[in-house]
């Protein structure tokens, strides 16, 4: 742990080295504008490109949204089997929280919760999205963190902002688009992973790509298990993925995949106050089938998808208390149809239409935990009794891109949707790009957001209330995106400002403590991301993050800085990464304050935020022996700090976790 001195002066010298990069490179090879582009044809560092800010394929710099894009490479270099911790480290304004060396658990004590801008999944405010299919728990509508597996990754993108546009409810403060991997080119590919390391934590993957002219499949399985740093804190996953498609030709393609995972982990409960026999047990599951049309003037995709999850948790007991002699259980499920056209009418216009459908399902109730019989009781004293529920979202929406001159595009789109239980809402987003140079844009947005109330919300516990209505902000942001030596050097900094209304909270309200709508608050910031492809053997990336809320938000820090170098040198690799975390809260609690004359001798409580700074440093280092085989080794929070970020769940120090990786056929 640092102190806020400490904090401040890291920060700044984190800001100052981001600053100095630029300017070398600048100054060291300044080139006019008109040379400052490479053609198409010829370039080795070519601008991401995107689908998740349009629902076709566009570059970033046709696009309003601010889209950071995490590559393979990055999510797969630390050899992690969850993508959580490589989308802290790469995209500014999104944390995510942990609580040991392995798994992030549900239910009380969970980690995994995925912050962006201060809005949070666990509040149903960020999206989880599959190849654009949404992914969230159906009762509690969030995503489950262990569910995140970067086997299925090619490459991950995150808009920062917004998106109810195109994805509706919980794109209210930003999604995170997994694109899957499957084979690209003839061949077959086998791929086989080992590591172990401290606490003994154990990985194994597996892996086949094939391909043959329009026929591909892609087929993963994992294995994944540790003991972690406290007692009772054991965690194991297994699961696996198949991916198959079918190109009829150049313009039509068929795809479908099925990702099936089972965990279970241990809740140790807090220092404090330990727990026993604190554990869950939780299948997800997802599947999806897409058919898909790509012309030069016409594109678009249908899909049907499901994902389902099947839950059981025991949320322990006190050492003082009897066990519980129950097990909770439910299931979930969210299906849909979605099916979207992109057309190009004329030169330098982009006209998207979509039409959206989600059922929500969800049921949950109390077992015997000898027979697993239900239960026919209340849940908890003063709770609901078990949920039983369907609910339907209907949506259409449509999104125009127009340039109209060589320097100025113009944005809008406007959706219709409406939720069985929520009622209908109307969301408008716009936005403007100029392009005072071949290599340069800014852009100006204007968006709103929204999510309904979930299943648990409205209908599960004694806090319910089924009169909730939808949360609601408005976005403005105002970006920078440059590129500088051919594209060697990406660049992008923006400002943002977000009001929000009616947000849910459990309250007091005429006597009674339940779900309410409680008011509005504001959040403002800016955002800075560079990547300096310095030659074929390094690369330089840093991102920074400001972030003030008007009220106490868990789990979203005040700045979080990250400054990370990737070397491939002959036969090694390596990677190196610095976070620095400033005025991350870990946990509110009420403090009395004296009374006042003003307030007639009543006491009155105000709330007081628990915040960690702390700096990690982490390292993996490679070698290949033959182009085949790499062994790897991996080092995390290599200063020993001592932190939390769940309170009551302090972080382990110093581990490490070495291993191999055996590839066999095309590269």
């Amino acid at each position: 742990m640092v102190g806020p001195f400490s904090c401040h002066r890291y920060m700044m010298s984190l800001l100052l080295f981001a600053l100095s990069s630029l300017s070398a490179a600048w100054c060291a090879d300044v080139v006019p504008h008109s040379e400052a582009v490479v053609p198409q044809d010829s370039a080795v560092y070519m601008d991401d490109v995107v689908v998740t800010g349009t629902r076709s394929v566009a570059a970033p710099s046709a696009i309003a949204s601010t889209v950071s894009v995490v590559s393979g490479e990055q999510l797969h270099q630390a050899e992690r089997m969850n993508m959580l911790p490589a989308l802290s480290d790469y995209v500014p304004g999104l944390f995510a929280t942990a609580r040991g060396v392995m798994g992030y658990g549900v239910s009380g004590g969970a980690a995994g919760g995925i912050t962006v801008r201060g809005l949070q999944s666990g509040s149903g405010q960020v999206m989880v999205l599959v190849d654009g299919h949404p992914q969230y728990q159906g009762i509690f509508s969030h995503a489950i963190a262990d569910a995140l597996l970067t086997m299925q990754a090619q490459r991950v993108e995150v808009v920062r902002g917004p998106s109810s546009l195109l994805y509706g409810s919980n794109g209210m403060g930003g999604v995170v688009n997994i694109i899957t991997r499957g084979a690209q080119t003839d061949g077959c590919r086998t791929e086989l992973g080992l590591g172990y390391g401290s606490y003994n934590s154990f990985q194994a993957e597996a892996s086949n790509s094939a391909r043959a002219g329009g026929f591909s499949s892609d087929v993963q399985l994992l294995y994944q298990r540790s003991d972690n740093h406290r007692q009772d804190m054991g965690f194991y996953q297994y699961g696996g993925r198949v991916r198959l498609g079918y190109d009829f030709s150049q313009h039509w393609s068929l795809g479908g995949q099925f990702t099936m995972s089972h965990f279970a982990a241990s809740n140790p409960g807090t220092e404090m106050a330990p727990l026993l026999e604190a554990r869950q047990w939780i299948n997800r599951g997802n599947a999806d089938i897409t058919l898909q049309n790509n012309y030069d003037r016409v594109s678009g995709a249908l899909s049907i998808y499901h994902n389902f999850g099947r839950h059981k948790i025991n949320d322990g007991h006190d050492a003082r208390d009897a066990a519980r002699d129950y097990l909770f259980r439910s299931l979930d499920a969210l299906s849909g149809i979605s099916a979207h056209q992109t057309m190009h009418p004329w030169s330098g216009s982009w006209f998207t239409v979509g039409l959206d459908y989600q059922r929500i399902a969800g049921e949950c109730w109390n077992a015997d935990r000898v027979t697993d019989e239900r239960l026919n009781r209340r849940m908890e004293q003063n709770m609901h009794y078990p949920l039983d529920t369907v609910l339907h979202e209907v949506a259409v929406y449509a999104d125009v891109r127009q340039r109209v001159a060589s320097w100025l595009m113009l944005q809008a789109g406007i959706r219709y949707d409406h939720h069985s239980a929520a009622g209908s809402e109307w969301v408008p987003q716009g936005g403007i790009i100029i392009s005072p140079m071949k290599s340069a844009e800014l852009k100006l947005t204007a968006g709103k957001g929204f999510r309904v109330p979930s299943l648990r919300e409205m209908y599960l516990y004694g806090a319910a209330n089924p009169d909730l209505e939808p949360e609601r902000l408005w976005n403005y942001e105002l970006a920078w995106q440059h590129r500088l030596l051919g594209g060697r050097i990406t660049y992008g900094a923006n400002v943002f400002y977000l009001r929000a209304s009616d947000l849910i909270a459990y309250t007091m309200n005429q006597g009674k403590m339940m779900n309410y709508n409680t008011g509005s608050t504001t959040h403002c910031g800016a955002e800075l991301e560079c990547t300096y492809n310095i030659n074929k053997v390094w690369q330089l990336h840093t991102n920074h993050s400001l972030l003030h809320t008007e009220e106490i938000v868990l789990a979203a820090p005040s700045y979080k800085g990250f400054l990370g170098a990737t070397m491939h040198l002959k036969h090694w690799e390596a990677s190196l990464g610095l976070q620095q975390l400033c005025g991350v809260t870990t946990s509110i609690r009420e403090v009395a304050q004296l009374a006042t004359a003003s307030d007639s001798g009543n006491s009155s409580q105000k709330d007081e935020a628990i915040k960690e700074n702390v700096t990690l440093l982490g390292a993996t280092l490679a070698y290949r022996p033959v182009p085949a085989v790499k062994v790897w080794v991996r080092g995390d929070n290599l200063l020993a700090q001592r932190y939390q970020l769940v309170d009551g769940y302090p972080m382990p120090r110093a581990t490490v976790m070495a291993g191999v990786n055996v590839e066999i056929g095309n590269r």
